[in-house]
């Protein structure tokens, strides 16, 4: 079974709409099924806030996708595990140190318990990341139905 496939038998996934949400409440809402889940606590945003206020926007890549995350076994990461977030409307993260304007809308949030499952997460997540096709359709999707049926359309290779 894939990251995408994971994501939606455990439910972590969510959309918004994203008009007028800033990129600390976009991280916030992008746990909220993590949450419900039981993957991470309540408190487990404010980490990743933490470290993108300490550290800028590294949480963001090329074709608006953003990967929050904090370190290995943060405050509030009870499982390790993967949630998916598409916005509607870009998420504006500021500008990096290169003053290069960072823009999200689709996000997949990390927690991380495990060193060995993290690293399977993130290998999937990066032909995800390489794979435009399916991250321009991951970036429509409003329903589970469209992240299994992009995930379908758009392989990444195993």
């Amino acid at each position: 079974m894939g990251v995408l496939e994971k994501i939606v038998e455990t439910g972590n996934y969510s959309f918004i709409d994203g008009e007028g949400v800033t990129w600390q409440e976009a991280v916030r809402l992008s746990t909220l099924p993590m949450i419900k889940s039981g993957t991470v606590s309540e408190d487990y945003y404010k980490q990743i806030v933490a470290c993108i206020e300490k550290y800028g926007p590294y949480v963001v890549f090329e074709h608006n996708i953003a990967m929050p995350h904090t370190q290995e076994n943060a405050t509030g990461a009870l499982k390790t595990g993967i949630g998916f977030m598409a916005s509607k409307k870009l998420i504006d993260f500021g500008v990096d140190e290169d003053g290069e304007k960072k823009e999200a809308n689709v996000f997949f949030t990390l927690s991380s318990t495990n060193p060995d499952e993290h690293l399977d997460n993130i290998s999937q997540l990066t032909e995800i990341f390489l794979n435009e096709p399916l991250i321009d359709a991951l970036a429509k999707a409003t329903s589970p139905e469209d992240i299994l049926e992009a995930a379908k359309k758009y392989p990444c290779e195993e």
